[in-house]
This record gives structure tokens, C-alpha cells and sequence, in this order.
């Protein structure tokens, strides 16, 4: 006998209420007359499904164990479900979810303007083979103008195959080894993606550090984290990082990078301020200098309120002012 459990439960609930909001002739069989109840009948959505009509009334009862994947996706072709209606289908009959191709879908205007609302803080968007999507203009100031197209159009290929990448990233090593472990557990969801495996078969061919990291199935995922980035016109500066996922089923991530102390957060409006001024745009929003630290205006003299002069700071000493 079937010990009926909470998750037995809410799966039966789910699929009666699924059922019953269907008509016949939405799943296209004939309509033979009034019916007692709304819906579809047990016979109906077992035949739709292919699976035996005592079966599913067990299911519905709560008394049979948790059906398969392949099982689940007949029901939810049965039930005409959405996408999110079928992830949940197997999350509360399975606890888990199924891998679903991600959607070809356009930037949205409401991310790009998200991200232009953001003028101090590095931001882009990437989809999950690691190519960069759109980005704002402080990514542009901090990364270089290149940023999105030759190497750069790729995340990781900007990291692995880029020189003047590996010179800003000054803990390279392990920010390389954790992307290595983050491409092997995307390619775990999408082995047959072609774009993914073009990325890392040119890396695997051409960097030999991404070679040997990639043959001891480095597995890596992180969210957030910290990062010590050496730019060459502001000096070295520590920002975190936070990787924030869309929901509408395109594998879209936003990356923001926010500044870790002062001095970091006087670097990056240094170059915003200075990109500004390159193509003509101070004034715009979040670019008008503000008074800096005493200590940033040390450690980076081309900080808003520090001396103009480029490069870093003289060093005093002792017994001079």
C-alpha cells in the first residue's frame, strides 16, 4: 500500500485543478454533452497522457509513487501546461526541474534602461553561452570600448584571450579556474548547444591552462563574489560582483559590478568621468565630479577634485612636503 505524503498531495490538487479547467474541445475531442463536473474526466486526461485510467485516478487519490520525467511530460502535453506550469509539475512531483532550452529572446528595453540607470556601476548582460548581450557605458570605461565584439564578445573568451584582461585581473587564477568550472556545468545542461562547445573548443585548443583545467572536470558555480581589478589609468581598485538571472526563459544573466571601499567607488567615477570626457558627454547623469576622499584623491590623483596630472601619485619623502 502507498503511504499518501504532502508532495502526493499537492500533486493530485495540482492535477485536478489542471484538469478541470480544460473543455473537451480544447484538446480537441468531441463534447459528449453536460457533464456532472467542469473539466475533462480521469478517462480523458489518461488517454491524452497514454498512461492506464486507474493509474492516474491513483494519482489523483494521492496513492501512486512519484511518476517519471517522461511520464510527467506526457500529463503536462495533456493538460496543455505552460513552461512554468510544467517546471512545477515536476518540481512538486520530483523536487526537481526539468533543463529547458533557453529562448533565442532580444535584449528587453527595461533591462538596457536598468542598466543605463545604473551610470556608476559596471553592468551586462550575458546569456548562458557566455556572450555578452549589451552592456552600459561603465562597462564600457572600465572593461575599454571593445568591450562586446572580437575576443571581448565573450565572456570567457575576453578572460582566456585577452592580455590586457589577464593583466587586470590580478587573482586570474582563480577567477580562469572558476569560469572553467562554470562553462562544465552549463555544457552538463546544454551538451548539444553549438555555440558552447565552439567556446570551448577554441579554448581548450588554444590556452593550455583552460585545457588542463577543463580535463580534471572542474565544476564551478558562483553568484557573487570579490574581485582585485588592475586598470591602468586608475590603479588597482576591489569590487564585488553579483550575477542576477532573468526569469522569462532565455538564459539572460546581469552582471553588476559594485565598487568594495571609497577608493574603488573614486576609481570608477574616474572613469566614467574621463570616458565622458573623451566623447563629449560630461553632464550626463551620475557624472558630475564630486569632491573625493582625502585618501582616493592620494592613491588616484585623476579623481574627481585630485590633480589632473595622469598616472600614479609621486611618492613624498621623508622630510619634504
Amino acid at each position: 500500500m502507498h503511504i499518501r505524503t504532502g508532495r502526493n498531495e499537492e500533486l493530485a490538487q495540482f492535477l485536478r485543478a489542471m484538469r478541470e479547467r480544460l473543455r473537451p474541445e480544447q484538446v480537441g475531442l468531441a463534447d459528449q454533452g453536460r457533464r456532472r463536473t467542469p473539466g475533462l474526466r480521469r478517462q480523458e486526461v489518461a488517454q491524452l497522457a497514454a498512461v492506464s485510467v486507474e493509474w492516474y485516478i491513483r494519482l489523483e487519490q494521492g496513492r501512486a509513487s512519484a511518476p517519471g520525467a517522461a511520464v510527467l511530460d506526457g500529463l503536462a502535453r495533456a493538460l496543455r501546461l505552460s513552461p512554468a506550469e510544467h517546471r512545477h509539475l515536476h518540481v512538486i512531483a520530483r523536487g526537481e526541474a526539468p533543463v529547458a532550452r533557453p529562448e533565442c529572446l532580444p535584449v528587453s528595453e527595461s533591462l538596457r534602461v536598468l542598466m543605463d540607470g545604473m551610470p556608476l556601476l559596471p553592468a551586462y548582460l550575458v546569456d548562458f553561452r557566455f556572450d555578452v548581450l549589451a552592456h552600459n557605458s561603465a562597462a564600457a570605461a572600465l572593461f575599454g570600448e571593445d568591450f562586446g565584439s572580437g575576443v571581448a564578445d565573450n565572456t570567457a573568451r575576453m578572460l582566456f584571450l585577452s592580455p590586457r584582461m589577464r593583466e587586470m585581473q590580478l587573482d586570474w587564477a582563480r577567477v580562469a579556474r572558476e569560469t572553467v568550472g562554470n562553462l562544465r556545468a552549463t555544457l552538463a545542461r546544454h551538451p548539444d548547444e553549438p555555440r558552447l562547445l565552439e567556446v570551448i573548443g577554441e579554448l581548450r585548443s588554444t590556452v593550455p591552462e583552460f585545457a588542463l583545467w577543463w580535463d580534471d572536470h572542474t565544476v564551478r558555480q558562483r553568484a557573487h563574489g570579490t574581485k582585485r581589478i588592475s586598470h591602468p589609468a586608475v590603479g588597482e581598485l576591489t569590487v564585488h560582483y553579483d550575477t542576477l538571472a532573468t526569469l522569462d526563459g532565455a538564459g539572460q544573466s546581469l552582471i553588476v559590478l559594485t565598487p568594495a571601499d571609497t577608493a574603488a567607488e573614486a576609481c570608477l567615477r574616474a572613469l566614467m568621468v574621463d570616458r565622458a570626457g573623451a566623447l563629449g558627454a560630461l553632464g550626463g547623469p551620475g557624472l558630475h565630479a564630486l569632491p573625493a576622499l582625502p585618501a582616493a584623491r592620494a592613491r588616484h590623483p585623476e579623481v574627481p577634485g585630485g590633480s589632473a596630472q595622469p598616472g600614479p601619485a609621486p611618492r613624498r619623502r621623508p622630510g619634504r612636503r
